[in-house]
């Protein structure tokens, strides 16, 4: 399934699509017993943690179970801890993390030695520490491994229409290590890994995904539950929490968790806009608010 760009959604609390309003996790807490949550968008924004966010995840971990932080980072997870440092986001917030780079690893380490062109900047190289992988240019690689754009500050998709262009032509398949196409840095919306993905499926390319929404990333994360529960969670009483559409609400849906959408910061207008994109996309969600909170 391609990953569409997310859309922009109300900044207010909701009303869900069955009719229920929710002022805040704690409302529901007492119906899960484990939360997967998402990172970006809904802890941080890549520059500063979100106060209320950070609260609502200690209390649920005090007063109900488990929090397993689930993201499309393409760095492995041991990476994540010093990036909540640098964004002002505690350690107590957790009890495990799991990324779309812990899931790629196993792709590539099949793949190993490669030889594989690297597309992406290089504070995402620490994926790459532990595999025993030769990087080359396009024209002599087997596959592409891609993290994101080179400089995704200033770049956008179109720079790369050339070199995917040139990898089609090769019929060189694309792992992709961060199905996200695009999240918010600061105020400023940048393009991720999926975006470049996306681009060369659409030139007939084939691409290989491991993060939201596709199982492997799941997988880990239900290995972690057991893990810190002792058993294996019903899922039912497992709450998704995500504020992309495309990558936390349809991975919730297609696991069979029950979903709580974070739409902060972004904006169409109200609600049943909000309700109209959903239904368009054939996604259902339980429960909305505009910032996670208890």
């Amino acid at each position: 399934m391609k990953n569409k760009t997310q859309e922009n959604l109300p900044e207010e609390n909701f009303t869900n699509i069955s009719g229920h309003t929710i002022s805040g996790l704690g409302h529901i807490a007492d119906d899960y017993d484990a939360a997967l949550v998402d990172i970006w968008g809904v802890i941080h924004n890549g520059r500063e943690g979100f106060p209320a966010a950070i609260e609502a995840l200690q209390r649920f971990r005090e007063q109900r179970g488990p929090v397993v932080l689930i993201s499309n980072s393409p760095r492995p997870s041991v990476a994540i801890p010093a990036q909540f440092d640098e964004v002002g986001v505690p350690h107590d917030v957790y009890d495990a993390i799991v990324t779309s780079g812990d899931a790629t690893i196993d792709e590539l380490a099949r793949r190993a030695p490669g030889p594989a062109f690297k597309l992406g900047p290089e504070r995402d190289d620490k994926l790459y520490e532990d595999l025993a992988l030769n990087f080359t240019e396009i024209e002599h690689a087997k596959f592409i491994t891609c993290t994101g754009l080179f400089d995704d500050d200033n770049e956008t998709p179109d720079d790369y229409t050339e070199l995917l262009g040139q990898a089609r032509e090769l019929n060189i398949p694309m792992v992709c290590a961060n199905p996200d196409v695009r999240v918010k840095k600061g105020d400023k919306l940048i393009y991720c890994g999926g975006a470049l993905a996306q681009s060369y499926e659409d030139m007939g390319g084939e691409v290989i995904y491991a993060g939201k929404p596709y199982d492997a990333i799941y997988r880990l994360s239900r290995a972690w539950l057991k893990e810190l529960t002792g058993y294996e969670l019903d899922r039912s009483r497992v709450l998704a929490v995500g504020d992309n559409i495309h990558t936390d609400l349809l991975g919730a849906q297609n696991q069979n968790y029950d979903g709580l959408f974070v739409a902060d910061g972004l904006s169409v207008g109200n609600s049943s806009a909000v309700a109209n994109v959903l239904e368009k996309h054939g996604i259902y969600v339980k429960y909305m608010l505009s910032t996670l909170s208890w």
